[in-house]
């Protein structure tokens, strides 16, 4: 009995949480960005043999943004990681630019935290950034 009264509560909250996720999804990623998504990772499994998954997306926009191309240790991944987040969301006003240092690695400072939202609508407003990334920097294959 305690089962079936637990599963009544749970069904309308997992029907509003998942009509919110679609809404959020949907508001922040549209057909256009989709599309243009698409050929962003088709063209980077097209230039390097596999399909990148966000990882690796982030990863090479760190890459690209500090201008450096050799090996990395891990820390220094991480770092990579960080500088692409950081540059993805100072488009929404949540970092700022602040400077490169002698290494040549640029600092961002914080803002404004971001809200945080489920991993599904986080992924999208992500890929909404990388596709934002990708056409400032004229990369998008025709």
């Amino acid at each position: 009995m305690m089962k079936k009264f637990l599963l009544k509560k749970l069904i309308p909250t997992l029907k509003t949480f998942l009509a919110y996720s679609h809404n959020m999804v949907s508001e922040e990623f549209n057909e256009l960005t989709k599309l243009k998504w698409y050929k962003i990772v088709f063209g980077l499994k097209t230039q390097f043999g596999k399909k990148p998954d966000m990882n690796g997306i982030l990863f090479l926009i760190g890459i690209r943004e500090l201008g450096q191309n050799r090996e990395f240790t891990k820390a220094e991944k991480m770092d990579l990681f960080h500088i692409a987040t950081c540059k993805l969301l100072s488009y929404e006003g949540f970092f700022k630019y602040e400077y490169t240092d002698e290494e040549g690695w640029p600092h961002y400072d914080l803002i404004t935290q971001p809200e945080y939202k489920d991993l599904l609508s986080q992924e999208y407003y992500l890929r909404k950034l990388v596709v934002k990334y990708f056409e400032e920097n004229d990369l998008i294959p025709e």
